[in-house]
């Protein structure tokens, strides 16, 4: 959470504006939601996880993932985008996990972030994990590694992020949840067959946008063409969607379900 929000004494979303509550109705128009169209507390209240990532139909493929790692009912085929009535962003849910898209860049992933965390707020949901799951390049390390951001840092190499609100420039700490690393890092020794460090990211405008948990897909010391196969490139993206499944269950005391497989995303 940025200085902007936060969590209340009872685990609420808290937004700093104080004229959002008196507002007769909110319309989340990229989300194709708001406060008078939709019972959002009906919807959302039990939101505990939100993943966000790049691709729509990777964070579709994801939410049918999280489905069955759950245990649900049927098969999650047929899950409903419930954002729909806009070609903006898709969002899906599996059980307490709302999946997300937010596009490419950090203007895109801004637009989406302000509404669905004012969502979070006017559903009411209490003590929510916000993570950003998907690709990146890689810089020392092997191709295929999960890196876990602790920090992201500018083009700079500084960890904030300057933003101009009312003619006044305000820089905020890109500094991560530490213990929430750490639980992610623990949760990966379940998941032997792919190396899982911490380390920063470099969150530009021109390319790639800060992530919690990513996959490098290169190393870029060694050149900035990715060259692998298709079929690689896709178990790459998996790798720190099997590791986000693996820290839900975790926080929800579930086991593997038996015999499941990997999802396939385009």
């Amino acid at each position: 959470m940025t200085e902007t929000t936060g969590y209340s004494g009872s685990g609420l979303v808290r937004i700093k504006n104080p004229h959002l509550d008196s507002m007769e109705e909110d319309v989340l128009y990229h989300l194709d939601l708001g406060t008078k169209t939709h019972n959002l507390p009906a919807m959302f209240g039990d939101i505990k996880f939100v993943c966000v990532g790049g691709s729509p139909n990777r964070m579709r493929a994801f939410a049918q993932f999280m489905h069955k790692e759950l245990g649900l009912a049927g098969d999650g085929e047929d899950l409903a985008d419930i954002c729909a009535g806009t070609d903006r962003y898709a969002m899906y849910r599996a059980g307490p996990v709302l999946s997300i898209s937010h596009g490419m860049g950090i203007p895109s992933i801004s637009i989406m972030l302000h509404e669905l965390i004012k969502l979070l707020h006017h559903a009411k949901c209490r003590d929510v994990t916000i993570i950003r799951i998907g690709t990146s390049g890689g810089l020392g390390i092997k191709a295929g590694s999960v890196v876990i951001t602790d920090m992201a840092v500018d083009s700079s190499f500084k960890p904030r992020f300057e933003q101009v609100v009312l003619d006044d420039v305000v820089v905020r700490s890109t500094e991560l949840d530490k213990d929430l690393v750490e639980e992610l890092l623990a949760c990966s020794k379940e998941i032997p067959d792919f190396p899982t460090l911490i380390g920063h990211t470099m969150c530009t405008y021109d390319f790639y946008e800060a992530a919690v948990v990513c996959v490098a897909l290169l190393d870029r010391l060694e050149g900035d063409q990715i060259r692998a196969p298709r079929e690689v490139l896709r178990e790459y993206q998996q790798r720190p969607q099997r590791l986000i499944a693996a820290f839900i269950r975790k926080r929800l005391g579930l086991r593997p379900p038996a015999g499941n497989t990997l999802f396939s995303s385009n």
